[in-house]
């Protein structure tokens, strides 16, 4: 961070709001003029997050259940009121049990993802074998937090088997925070699909004693049409959300893909 700009010499500076800190440079400059820097510099990051709002890609679920997993995102990319493209794959594979759908900008989200799957690959190499829908998580949430000071504007739902064959879920926010829950939803029609969610599935609370697993009582079929009767409804009342939902679904057995279309304007 020092590196360019002649820092300071004899101290640190501790944050960018790090007011009252007057230490000289290198270059013999004074110190508050390194604060005016940080705090222009944090403005600057500040308009370019509002820059990425208008293009986003948007909605996507997850759902785990006791031996399979579902994923799902709708595929309209949009900027304010102008669709960008109406097939648009969120969902990415990084691993053969563990798959990242992602809502928000969609510059950031590609670059997420290159950066995990050079990861998995060196892993690969490194164990002869591939991450396990848990490792992955820990990996996805390490990537975030070390970018948190200048985070990717991406909103990620893992799904996949773990060691055991279990359905499981993990929601993260921006800076790498995470948890494995029975379901999740990111991106724009989060608001309209998680009260409907919790609805339906009622989640255990962590609180239990025994702790209870984070999975869904739902079958396979039962969560699939749950998934689609989703996207429907939030299409009624979303406008980044619609053209159609890809699903992606994971069990003992392997992978399967299905697709459903939902309302295009």
């Amino acid at each position: 961070m020092a590196s360019g700009h002649g820092w300071f010499g004899s101290g640190c500076f501790c944050s960018l709001g790090g007011v009252g800190c007057h230490r000289k440079r290198k270059d013999g400059g004074d110190g508050e003029d390194d604060i005016s820097f940080l705090l222009q510099k944090a403005e600057n990051v500040g308009k370019e997050w509002k820059k990425m709002e208008r293009k986003k890609i948007k909605t996507c679920v997850a759902i785990a259940g006791a031996d399979y997993c579902v994923i799902a995102a709708d595929t309209r990319m949009s900027t304010g009121y102008s669709i960008l493209t109406r097939d648009y794959s969120k969902i990415c594979k990084l691993a053969d049990k563990s798959f990242m759908a992602s809502s928000g900008f969609q510059a950031d989200v590609k670059a997420l993802q290159k950066v995990l799957s050079s990861r998995h690959l060196i892993y690969q190499h490194q164990h002869n074998k591939q991450m396990s829908c848990p490792a992955m998580a820990q990996l996805l949430s390490n990537t975030l937090y070390y970018k948190r000071f200048f985070p990717y504007y991406a909103f990620n739902v893992l799904g996949g088997l773990d060691s055991e064959g279990k359905g499981c879920v993990f929601t993260y926010d921006a800076v790498g925070s995470y948890e494995r829950v029975g379901y999740s939803a990111q991106g724009s029609g989060a608001t309209l699909i998680t009260p409907f969610l919790d609805n339906q599935l009622k989640s255990p609370s962590p609180l239990l004693l025994p702790a209870k697993d984070a999975v869904t009582p739902l079958s396979e079929a039962e969560a699939v049409d749950l998934v689609k009767t989703c996207f429907s409804s939030a299409t009624e009342r979303d406008i980044y959300t619609g053209d159609s939902v890809e699903i992606i679904i994971l069990n003992g057995k392997g992978v399967r893909h299905e697709t459903e279309q939902l309302r295009r304007d």
